[in-house]
């Protein structure tokens, strides 16, 4: 596993696609650094990109409280099918059918419900078009469900409508920037942004 930080507070890594977060990259870390790894977000199995673990419960309590602030920036860059406008700004409801581990775009408001909002710009446009986002919420498939539910769904990504032949979501995490003495800013494109 690639380590792109690390010091007695945090480690920033870049999870490979296939590893779940929350145990599996915490275990690996403790066997390639010795010490504790604290999750503190989250990727999908099937997403690649730029984490932070904390080192101790001090770390990660000062990095969720960053999450829960908003203060915590997360950025993406994602494969999309067609052309969407070459900026937008989407705030939807979701609801999250947890038996089928899938997020679907509601037009209103009720028990499950949470709003989701996110800002992107496309850096290549085209049949499939490139484009990095900004995530201003945390919800749970956040991205796969918003462009797929605006008619532009993730390449490889079969659960919200791709038929393309890649095999998972072409989403990869790729600046993450926060405080942790001083401020802090990590950035990763994938080979093929």
């Amino acid at each position: 596993m690639e380590i792109v930080y690390e010091d007695s507070q945090i480690a920033v890594i870049v999870k490979p696609v296939g590893m779940e977060s929350e145990r599996e990259v915490p275990q690996a870390l403790q066997t390639q650094l010795g010490g504790q790894f604290l999750p503190v977000h989250r990727l999908d199995q099937n997403v690649g990109g730029l984490m932070v673990y904390a080192r101790n419960p001090q770390a990660a309590a000062e990095l969720s409280r960053q999450i829960q602030s908003g203060s915590f920036v997360k950025e993406y860059v994602a494969m999309v099918h067609g052309t969407p406008e070459p900026e937008g700004d989407w705030t939807d409801l979701l609801f999250k059918d947890s038996r089928k581990n899938k997020v679907f775009l509601v037009n209103r408001e009720r028990s499950g419900v949470k709003k989701a909002r996110l800002t992107y710009r496309c850096l290549r446009c085209g049949e499939c078009s490139v484009v990095r986002i900004r995530l201003h919420t945390g919800r749970s498939h956040q991205i796969r469900a918003q462009f797929s539910g605006h008619g532009y769904p993730l390449v490889g990504d079969h659960k919200y409508g791709s038929r393309a032949k890649e095999t998972a979501p072409m989403l990869f995490s790729c600046c993450l920037e926060f405080e942790m003495n001083g401020p802090r800013r990590f950035e990763k494109l994938p080979h093929w942004a």
